[in-house]
């Protein structure tokens, strides 16, 4: 009995140590995870971030380039990622959310309790199941995971609670679920729901339908696998998951599952990259000079703000009907254009090649392949070879697709390439100077070289004469007055008269003499106002150019740019006021808050009674000069002035044109300045130049939400009195005017030789 009594104490003895140890493994399990997460929380584990970087997390967000209406044209970025507020996401995006990912978001602190303890049962029945809530995805996104793998995955993972615990403490679930929507990424590598949303249906976040938000959060469980474009059957199987779980949450009804589960995916897909969307080139040059600006502003920290992770703002003078008009006028000329162009004898059977070995051999060298094949170690010889093997390409053209795909050398494509026409265009406002639109080649996938910038130089033949005229107005000569068309001597240029042409016209009037472009009367009034003089006023109208101080200035050879040109033009229908183009309304930071406006930047060059007298010379140009097919081939009968501009064997092609409301200006001509049009007829600047400013004011007239009016008029300054042309005078222009026709005249570019320095 004793025996018994001793065993059966013993053995309480024993339960009772085993209790003790079970209960001192329990304690010790729960200090050692509290350790854990007290380490973990202070950062022993590996970097714990702060709560103010949870709240403000430093994601690289893509900067936004918005139009004057405020609609988005581009983006800058390392990763495409954009941030909006919670009430700017629709409801169907967040019910979407909650019941395919966190159907218990609203009730639990940043980790599910139940979706937790199930890990183990899921996976004994080897099934595979997210656990981790909307919160622990968050903290996931903001700090992703490094060094994975089966030793550090569980210190992973408890920081990853810690993470979403502190967020649960210090933020509201609206805040939570809306941070998560901006930093999760989706297909084609695009971060954030509003940037997803404008991509894949071209709406912002809070006009997401039903079945549009299920798409987008399908994504989520497969960027590439659920990407609707590429894989459209898998994501309309997927979106139809993310439909039936919101109908089991009760987020729709039966019929409105069936409704939706029904419809077909429809995308409107606008992925802005550097090529892609609307004024590529004017985003290229804009991303330089914000670049620019970014390093004179300073972040709270001190530091420059970065323009591709800082999530800025920049408001842009852009009129985006106008640039879509202006797109569409450069494509719809350039292509006809085209056409006649490579036409010609010498470049369609490519005999042109045989006087220019020197060009094709500059472009074999300045070729990304030839770069290529010399790092590889390959001999001249070696890579001529290769040049000549043809091989499948796609190269542009002028289709609807703007490509083709192709089976030619790349010595052939080299010259395929270099034998196409480029063109400039660009419109602003005359008295504000804002930009309006933008158009510097004519594709930016294939040719990014930009036509209009201030850097962008090239002759700019008779459409520098309106200054020239300009000054000899404002210093006293009258628009009706006779100039003479005689060749004009030089002695301290050259020891013979300069003749560029036009002596055969005799005597004739200013308004005549600019409107047909005459280059002898232009010679006439250089030497009378001073070529000094001249210079001086050129550069005074905002041309920063070099001009050379030499009688051919006056007839165009400078160098000048299309944005140059349209500054000093504003000054005509803007009452003498010259107003520089501008382009930045204002930079913002990613919360709104205003970092730089801009302002026009004006200045009186004429009084309003000399640029009133100029749009009358100018209007000359277009009523019976050479930009008469403004009238008669395009039929664009409103107020207009301008002129045309055609370089030495037509290289450059312009038209600058103004109505009392807008100015544009157009450039067209080859990159290499050696291929040109043969023929003077097509080459000039009332041919090659002015159609794309008529083929725009056709589509700017037809909008009247623009308000651009057919029936404004140039109004004259008040206490203007206009001159009398003698009698005689005007019967012998209207006599010649008869004999031509309603053809306009050809443009009076000087001969070989004269545009060199005499």
């Amino acid at each position: 009995m004793r025996r018994e009594e001793l065993q059966e104490g013993s053995k309480k003895k024993k339960a009772k140590r085993s209790v003790k140890i079970l209960w001192y493994c329990f304690f010790t399990l729960i200090l050692l995870f509290v350790a854990l997460i007290l380490m973990g929380n202070f950062g022993m584990l590996g970097y714990m971030p702060s709560m103010s970087e949870l709240e403000n997390p430093s994601s690289a967000i893509s900067s936004e380039v918005l139009a004057a209406d405020g609609s988005m044209i581009g983006r800058y970025y390392v990763q495409d990622r954009s941030t909006c507020k919670h009430s700017e996401i629709s409801n169907n995006i967040y019910n979407a959310l909650i019941a395919t990912e966190d159907a218990r978001f609203y009730e639990h602190s940043g980790i599910d309790p139940w979706g937790t303890l199930a890990i183990p049962l899921y996976l004994a029945i080897h099934k595979k199941r997210g656990s981790s809530t909307i919160t622990q995805q968050l903290a996931k996104n903001l700090f992703p995971r490094k060094n994975e793998n089966t030793l550090t995955l569980p210190f992973l993972k408890l920081k990853e609670w810690i993470m979403a615990v502190k967020l649960e403490r210090n933020l509201t679930k609206d805040e939570i679920i809306t941070l998560y929507l901006n930093t999760v990424p989706f297909s084609d590598n695009v971060y954030g729901i509003r940037n997803a949303s404008l991509t894949f249906f071209n709406k912002t976040p809070d006009k997401v339908t039903v079945d549009e938000a299920a798409v987008l959060i399908g994504m989520l469980k497969g960027n590439t696998l659920y990407n609707p474009r590429r894989n459209p059957k898998l994501a309309l199987e997927r979106r139809n998951t993310v439909i039936d779980q919101m109908n089991k949450y009760d987020y729709l009804s039966d019929d409105s599952e069936k409704f939706y589960s029904e419809k077909p995916i429809i995308l409107d897909y606008h992925k802005l990259d550097y090529h892609e969307g609307m004024a590529p080139y004017f985003r290229q040059v804009l991303e330089l000079e914000v670049k620019d600006i970014c390093k004179t502003l300073k972040r709270p920290d001190g530091k420059p703000y970065d323009l591709y992770k800082d999530g800025l703002k920049i408001y842009t003078t852009i009129d985006v009907r106008m640039q879509r008009y202006a797109e569409e006028a450069v494509d719809e000329h350039m292509a006809e254009l085209q056409k006649l162009f490579i036409s010609q004898s010498s470049y369609r059977d490519g005999s042109v090649w045989q006087k220019h070995q020197d060009i094709l051999e500059q472009g074999i060298r300045q070729s990304d392949r030839y770069a290529m094949l010399k790092d590889d170690g390959m001999s001249d010889e070696d890579i001529r070879k290769e040049f000549s093997k043809p091989i499948k390409m796609r190269v542009f053209a002028w289709n609807k697709a703007k490509y083709k795909d192709t089976v030619m050398s790349p010595i052939d494509s080299i010259k395929y390439m270099k034998l196409f026409l480029q063109a400039g265009f660009l419109v602003m406002d005359p008295y504000t100077g804002e930009v309006k639109a933008w158009v510097g080649g004519i594709d930016h996938t294939y040719f990014q070289f930009d036509h209009v910038n201030i850097n962008t130089k090239r002759q700019v033949g008779s459409t520098i004469k309106p200054m020239l005229y300009c000054l000899a107005v404002d210093n006293g000569f009258s628009p009706c007055g006779i100039l003479s068309t005689a060749p004009q001597d030089f002695p301290e240029f050259m020891n013979h008269p300069y003749d560029a042409g036009g002596k055969e016209k005799g005597d004739i009037t200013m308004s005549y003499a600019l409107a047909n472009s005459i280059n002898n009367a232009a010679l006439y009034l250089v030497k009378q106002v001073g070529i000094n003089a001249f210079v001086d006023f050129v550069h005074k109208c905002g041309i920063t150019s070099f001009i050379d101080k030499v009688p051919a200035s006056a007839l165009g050879t400078p160098d000048i740019s299309l944005y140059e040109m349209l500054g000093a033009y504003s000054m005509f229908p803007a009452k003498g006021i010259h107003t520089d183009p501008f382009y930045i309304l204002k930079i913002e930071d990613k919360n709104g808050m205003l970092l730089k406006n801009f302002t026009p930047q004006q200045r009186e060059i004429i009084n309003p009674t000399t640029a009133f007298k100029m749009v009358g010379l100018m209007e000359g140009v277009i009523q019976h000069g050479t930009g008469i097919r403004m009238r008669s081939m395009y039929h664009l009968m409103s107020d207009i002035a301008g002129k045309t501009g055609t370089t030495n064997k037509q290289a450059d092609a312009w038209f600058i044109g103004y109505t009392p409301q807008i100015i544009a200006g157009a450039w067209v001509g080859c990159d290499d300045r050696t291929f040109r049009f043969t023929s003077q007829r097509l080459g000039q600047g009332s041919a090659a130049a002015l159609p794309i400013w008529a083929y725009f004011m056709r589509r700017v007239y037809a909008d009247r939400s623009l308000g651009i009016k057919t029936d404004e008029k140039f109004v004259a300054p008040e206490g203007f009195n206009n001159c009398e042309i003698q009698e005689d005078q005007i019967n012998k222009e209207r006599a010649q005017e008869a004999q031509k026709g309603t053809s306009e005249p050809p443009e009076n570019p000087p001969t070989d030789g004269v545009w060199d320095q005499p």
